[in-house]
């Protein structure tokens, strides 16, 4: 296989993945990304992606809280006042499934939370006889039931059905709609910001 075969074969397979798909991907260390400029990106233990392009450094500083994810760049900057404390790299909305742009307060938290809209199909057992499908949209196969998809440490925006929680980076927008984040950094942002807090989502 050719390594713009390989580029295809990744691309497609990211195109097909969901908002809430949250799988062994995200901390399997033989995981490999598509970068923007289309090379493909090998994870290791020590450095991912999303942790070279994020940080913290707001443990101490005071000041309101507030976030502004720029699509543009993939990135989420949460402040504290007007000083920049922590930056994350992001995953947002694929084409079609744009995450909308505007201002928003954070209406819901919920660590455990799951998602009534993507998931799979499984079982009695639990078994999946369907991956990533959508609720309502997807055939029920016989014997099956929806599983909605976790989304860990959910921060709802308004009164969307958007929000930002941990899954997978590819390193390009590739959610249905959703603001997925890296483990370590969707928790302190998670810690970080109550509800009320403002999210602002520019181009």
């Amino acid at each position: 296989m050719t390594r713009k075969d390989f580029t295809i074969l990744i691309a497609t397979a990211l195109m097909l993945s969901g908002c809430a798909n949250y799988d062994k991907r995200l901390t399997n260390t033989s995981t490999s990304y598509l970068g923007t400029d289309g090379s493909i990106i090998s994870r290791s233990a020590e450095s991912t992606l999303a942790d070279k392009n994020s940080y913290w450094d707001g443990d101490g500083v005071q000041g309101v809280p507030s976030i502004v994810i720029d699509l543009s760049d993939q990135k989420a900057s949460f402040y504290k006042g007007s000083k920049l404390v922590g930056v994350s790299a992001i995953s947002s909305g694929r084409e079609g499934y744009g995450t909308p742009t505007g201002s928003y307060k954070i209406t819901q938290k919920n660590p455990n939370h799951v998602s009534n809209l993507y998931g799979d199909y499984v079982n009695a057992q639990g078994d999946v006889l369907v991956k990533n499908v959508a609720k309502g949209k997807d055939p029920v196969p016989s014997g099956g039931s929806f599983a909605g998809s976790p989304m860990p440490f959910f921060m709802r925006l308004g009164r969307t059905a958007v929000g930002m929680h941990q899954g997978f980076l590819p390193g390009v927008p590739d959610s249905h709609g959703c603001i997925r984040m890296p483990e370590r950094m969707v928790k302190t942002f998670f810690e970080n910001a109550p509800a009320g807090t403002t999210v602002t989502i520019i181009n």
